[in-house]
């Protein structure tokens, strides 16, 4: 409940189209360059590498590959030709929202090749894994604590928290359990763990940062989530990972950084005309 953004945090966008991009991108698979033919359709083709296609994505989704599951791929693919070839002599590949539809469809894949490509094409260099790690580690800097804390409504519950444990300070494990607001950490006493004050809200974090070990604040902490009565276990400075053990983090790190940057770029460059608002959704169960 007190939790900020924390590093490394990533991009919704970017993650959806570097999602298309890992062990198992369809790119990355063993399809033949050279398609043959796996079944016709009324003289359409249907090519072993499309079946291999299937194949691959279903073998991601931890399906078998083995010559019975290629012939039902084959029967599958072989029907679904058939029946699009019936829809398309019945004119509905023209109807508006099948158009849409294939349009959007043609777009994401587009969009997830136009990724791949650009992935492949412009690694992530040693030098820009450096610089990102440094940055990391400028962001690990500090130390961190093992805290405790009671979370109630008004400053009257905090201070009479407080007056409590100024009589007997063994107190603050039973008086969370009682008192405290905090669902994450009432049932453990209070207990938050070990933690960097950063990624607390600031009033939280700054008082916390101020206290003795086995202290706690003798005036209530107001913050967005009501008052607390915060209690220092213990401190120690924060250890970096090495590089080798956050590399993948911070590799995929970079590369969404870089594509956001050239999504910018492309974005700036061309001329997008937004010509009709988007109309409010219409309530399926009107008044």
């Amino acid at each position: 409940m007190l939790s900020q953004s924390r590093i490394l945090a990533v991009g919704t966008v970017v993650m959806l189209t570097l999602s298309a991009c890992n062990s198992s991108d369809p790119s990355k698979a063993a399809i033949p360059s050279k398609a043959t033919v796996a079944a016709t359709v009324n003289g359409t083709a249907i090519s072993e590498s499309r079946v291999a296609l299937v194949a691959m994505q279903r073998g991601a989704q931890g399906q078998s590959d083995n010559p019975n599951v290629r012939k039902e791929i084959i029967e599958s693919l072989s029907m679904q030709l058939l029946i699009s070839q019936e829809a398309i002599k019945k004119g509905l590949d023209k109807t508006p929202e099948v158009s849409d539809q294939l349009d959007l469809t043609q777009q994401s894949i587009l969009t997830n090749a136009f990724v791949q490509d650009y992935l492949k094409s412009s690694p992530v260099s040693d030098d820009m894994l450096k610089a990102e790690y440094e940055k990391f580690k400028s962001q690990m800097a500090g130390s961190e604590y093992k805290a405790r804390h009671i979370l109630v409504e008004n400053e009257t519950e905090a201070r009479d928290i407080i007056a409590k444990l100024k009589k007997n300070p063994k107190a603050f494990d039973a008086l969370a359990k009682e008192k405290s607001k905090d669902p994450g950490s009432k049932a453990n006493g209070g207990d938050l763990g070990w933690f960097d004050p950063r990624g607390m809200v600031p009033e939280f974090g700054a008082a916390l940062v101020k206290l003795a070990k086995d202290k706690f604040t003798e005036e209530p902490v107001k913050s967005q989530f009501g008052y607390h009565v915060i209690l220092l276990e213990n401190s120690r400075p924060k250890t970096t990972p090495p590089l080798d053990q956050v590399k993948p983090a911070l590799q995929q790190q970079v590369q969404q950084q870089n594509l956001r940057k050239l999504f910018d770029d492309l974005k700036a460059k061309a001329k997008i005309e937004i010509v009709q608002a988007v109309a409010p959704a219409i309530s399926p169960h009107p008044k």
